[in-house]
């Protein structure tokens, strides 16, 4: 706390120590307390302009306390969803789970509100190790080898941007985050944009999301649906907007999302790969860079954290009552899960940019921003996109999932209802702000970056979505017969990740294996026969010339040992005899030695 400013991410973290110690019927209300203080804290920090928190460690200046309006519209939205998220899993008794849920909401909210590249890379650190338990809470059969690998790659990633960091820095001799060079960038710049790339998932570094993201529990999909890519969003959106290589990628994330959410299975991966899609407007609109399309793009990274919640909200649902997620175990659902059904399609018309939906007041205004650069070829491309994205997540989830044939086992059946109070509270308020947003967006015009003035609500643009929608249900009811789900295994660019391991393998299993055989066996022949040689000459000279020396000079001390033994056999006479014999000679020698 500095002169007002609270941080949130301090009063999750401190929560989150104190979950275990937190037991009974007060965890429950602790758990919803928590999150809505620091969704209290955002908010009083929203009327705070400047930076706060600055503290000198070596050289430098922390700076922990950013805020503007484009840091407090994402922290707005990143604390609304950590209270959302702790709700919906609210009777989850696992502690470590919340308390892993808590350290990664307060690791994003610590990067949005980060002024320096070292205490953003602390925070960012913080959601990869954290939000990994998330993962391995779920304890499903793959868990553990795919949490393993979601680190490994945040790892790598961590890397990247810890290296552009330094590189940065030798550069331009300070580590405050700020906008970067794209005109012109240097290695160091590249280096920052893959960390930051990484995390928000962007072909080709998008392999972790579908995976990991469908592997996670039921609760901790929701959190993972909101932070990780939107974070690395604000994230390019302060340091990388107008970089056009972001439009490129962005409309390749948008189409390739499309394709492999149509042929997907598992209702939770088909969200995921719905991430990657939605994700590339986004960065398509930071890469375009106008004050329109960075409004667009906030804009629709806050309806974009609501809807797709909410639709792993629906799915995690399914996935708690049933302990299924694929479609060719689950259909004809409707009946059995009516309020569920209910929120989820609200959510499928909400990314889907329905009139008064969530992603109608956000997704048009990325493609309005590029048509006014006369970008002509990335608008239509993402307007194509949306087209796929009521196919799949419009048509394609629901009808499947909730109706369509019923591939549900008798265990599946009996086990299939609507879900527990506190996870239908959470849909329910999910479900509203997505109405509430595509209805009366004004409320989130007003949080935006930049003051321009901008309607969804035209009659152009409801013609030209109603045509959009249209065309892509028409697409869906002669196509239905192809979109019929299988069980199969999508591994898109990770075919060239296990081709490029088999190839390391037969690397490793034939040549390599070959050369350390011969060299093997070239040390055996010649190399160890050398040794010997050398060990047995060693052998013969310690025995005979080292041991001979020194043996014979043993034996000479014994021999002289014996001789002189006999000074101590305790008879005066003979001790007397023998030292008047030695003076005599003496007296004798020295004697001599004159006379000569």
């Amino acid at each position: 706390m500095t002169f007002g400013f609270i941080h949130p991410s301090v009063l999750l973290l401190l929560g989150a120590l104190l979950v275990p110690f937190v037991r009974g019927p007060l965890r429950q209300p602790y758990l919803f307390i928590v999150p809505m203080l620091a969704l209290a804290a955002v908010v009083l920090n929203s009327t705070l302009t400047g930076t706060y928190g600055v503290i000198s460690f070596l050289d430098w200046q922390l700076v922990f306390g950013r805020v503007d309006k484009l840091a407090t519209v994402f922290a707005l939205i990143m604390a609304l969803m950590a209270v959302l998220g702790t709700l919906y899993g609210l009777h989850v008794d696992r502690a470590a789970e919340h308390i892993a849920a808590w350290f990664y909401a307060a690791g994003s909210l610590g990067v949005i509100y980060s002024g320096d590249y070292l205490s953003l890379f602390v925070f960012w650190e913080m959601m990869a190790f954290s939000s990994v338990f998330l993962i391995w809470f779920r304890r499903g059969p793959q868990s553990i080898q795919v949490g393993y690998r979601y680190l490994l790659i945040h790892t790598i990633g961590g890397i990247a941007l810890l290296a552009g960091i330094v590189l940065h820095y030798n550069a331009v001799g300070n580590i405050a985050f700020t906008l970067l060079d794209v005109t012109d960038p240097d290695l160091s710049t590249w280096l920052i944009l893959v960390g930051f790339g990484l995390n928000a998932a962007v072909v080709p570094l998008h392999s972790w999301l579908p995976e990991a993201y469908s592997e996670a529990s039921f609760n901790g999909a929701v959190f993972l649906c909101a932070f990780t890519t939107k974070t690395a969003v604000y994230a390019l959106a302060r340091g990388f907007a107008g970089m056009d290589i972001l439009i490129v990628l962005g409309v390749i994330m948008a189409l390739y999302g499309v394709i492999y959410a149509v042929m997907e299975n598992d209702i939770r991966k088909l969200l995921a790969w719905s991430i990657v899609s939605q994700v590339g407007y986004m960065v398509a609109g930071v890469g375009i860079g106008t004050e329109l399309a960075i409004n667009g793009t906030v804009a629709h990274a806050v309806a974009h954290i609501l809807y797709k919640s909410l639709l792993f909200m629906g799915t995690g649902a399914v996935l708690y009552m049933t302990g299924k997620s694929k479609f060719t175990e689950l259909g004809g659902l409707h009946a059995k899960m009516p309020a569920t059904f209910f929120f989820t399609v609200i959510g499928c018309l909400s990314i889907s940019a329905a009139p008064f939906f969530a992603a109608y007041a956000s997704k048009s205004m990325i493609i309005t921003a590029g048509f006014e650069q006369h970008l002509n070829w990335a608008p239509w491309l993402l307007m194509f996109g949306a087209t796929g994205t009521f196919l799949y997540n419009g048509l394609k989830l629901p009808y499947f999932l909730f109706f369509g044939r019923n591939n549900c086992s008798e265990v599946t059946w009996e086990r299939a209802a609507d879900p527990s109070w506190n996870m239908l509270i959470a849909m329910t308020l999910g479900s509203t702000l997505c109405i509430l947003v595509g209805s009366w967006p004004g409320f989130l015009y007003t949080l935006l970056p930049y003051s321009l003035a901008y309607t969804p609500h035209t009659l152009y643009h409801f013609v030209e979505t109603m045509q959009l929608l249209g065309f892509a249900t028409l697409a869906f009811i002669l196509l239905k017969r192809y979109l019929e789900p299988v069980d199969r295994i999508l591994v898109d660019i990770d075919w060239l990740y296990r081709h490029a391991g088999c190839a390391f393998l037969w690397l490793v299993r034939h040549p390599l294996q070959w050369i350390d055989t011969a060299w093997g066996e070239a040390y055996r022949t010649v190399g160890l026969y050398c040794l010997m040689a050398v060990s047995r000459f060693w052998s013969w000279f310690d025995w005979h010339a080292i041991d001979g020396v020194v043996d014979g000079f043993a034996r000479s001390v014994r021999g002289t040992g014996n001789r002189l033994r006999i000074l101590q056999s305790g008879q005066i006479q003979l001790t007397l005899y023998a030292v008047f014999t030695l003076a005599a000679i003496f007296l004798i020698t020295f004697i001599f030695y004159q006379l000569l």
